[in-house]
């Protein structure tokens, strides 16, 4: 049974936090279809990575959205693989940037966008921790 003092994923500032969610698949799913439609020989993984993205913050805006087990389960696979996207290419993007001769979302650790890709996993995995419920 749920402890009846624990909000819900998509409750409280929870709404914020699929909200950002949502505007960042927006914009991450925007930026790499224009990307892979018109420079894809430029570069192919960076454009990639980018889609990438856009589908994980689609599907954790969904599982944060659904508030239930399975939605808890998605939302933490998606963000847990987020937090290591953006740590893994935040550091092959500063170590080699050739690799990346244009930026994705989670290149220099989300600097394009003011560095809200490194802090939202970080924040989604704190709300789901804070929302977790206790079952007896």
């Amino acid at each position: 049974m749920a402890d009846s003092d624990t909000p819900t994923t998509n409750s409280g500032p929870g709404r914020l936090l699929i909200a950002v969610y949502i505007l960042f698949a927006i914009a991450a799913t925007s930026r790499a279809t224009l990307q892979l439609v018109t420079k894809f020989d430029e570069a192919p993984v960076a454009y990639l990575l980018s889609a990438l993205a856009a589908l994980i913050y689609i599907v954790a805006a969904v599982g944060l959205a659904r508030a239930g087990h399975a939605g808890r389960r998605v939302a933490l696979a998606c963000c847990s693989v987020e937090l290591v996207g953006v740590l893994g290419i935040g550091v092959l993007s500063l170590a080699d940037p050739d690799l990346f001769p244009d930026e994705t979302v989670w290149s220099g650790f989300g600097s394009g966008y003011g560095y809200i890709p490194l802090v939202l996993p970080v924040l989604g995995l704190l709300w789901l921790w804070r929302t977790r419920h206790t079952t007896h």
